[in-house]
């Protein structure tokens, strides 16, 4: 089985710097057309199905990236992003920035004391569900000859890829920062065993942008 996790292209609350979590935000013409660059670069990857989160934005990458593929596209709850409560709409970063930002943003800068607020997730939440969608896939017997494309979020991105290192301490969640938009992990499994073989491909032109808290 080979993997290609992929975080959504770039949001109007991406560009912002507002929080978005479980907010249903679509894809920017900007993130449309990082998507369409990365469906170019992928173009001659054989993939048999995909997932995605149901969210807009990843569902609408994974649609840009398989269009005029007849292949099956899951929409799988577990692999959207991490809820962050009342968080969610803030502006976290730049000349907007909020009162409240700087709790959030300890999600980023120091992991191990965010405390999600009422109604939103725990990083070990995330860490379970993720973990959870990867166990099955990753054991299913039908799929181990399987291509298969997975549309998610940052941090959910980074949940899975921590587990296939071996690594869910929440201290070190952001150890190799925040994925970019429409960067491209590939996963082989083998016997149940999952290994990341390339990651942070970039498939479109541009300079990759660095998100950042402040």
């Amino acid at each position: 089985m080979k993997l290609y996790i992929v975080r959504h292209g770039e949001t109007d609350w991406n560009r912002q710097k507002k929080v978005q979590g479980h907010t249903d935000i679509p894809l920017n013409e900007y993130g449309r057309h990082l998507t369409e660059e990365t469906a170019e670069g992928m173009k001659d990857i054989p993939l048999d199905m995909g997932y995605t989160s149901p969210l807009k934005r990843a569902r609408e990458t994974a649609e840009i990236i398989l269009k005029g593929r007849k292949i099956p596209l899951l929409d799988e709850p577990r692999i959207q992003e991490i809820g962050f409560g009342i968080y969610e709409g803030i502006h976290s970063g730049g000349e907007q920035k909020e009162p409240g930002s700087d709790e959030f943003n300890l999600f980023f800068t120091d992991t191990a004391s965010y405390v999600p607020p009422e109604g939103a997730e725990s990083v070990e939440e995330l860490y379970e569900r993720t973990g959870r969608f990867l166990e099955e896939l990753c054991s299913c017997r039908d799929l181990a000859d399987k291509n298969i494309l997975i549309s998610t979020h940052g941090a959910a991105m980074t949940a899975m890829l921590n587990r296939i290192r071996g690594n869910v301490n929440v201290a070190g969640f952001w150890e190799d920062e925040v994925p970019p938009n429409c960067s491209v992990t590939m996963v082989e499994v083998h016997d149940g065993c999952a290994s990341i073989v390339k990651e942070g491909v970039i498939y479109y032109r541009e300079k990759v942008r660095k998100w950042k808290t402040v």
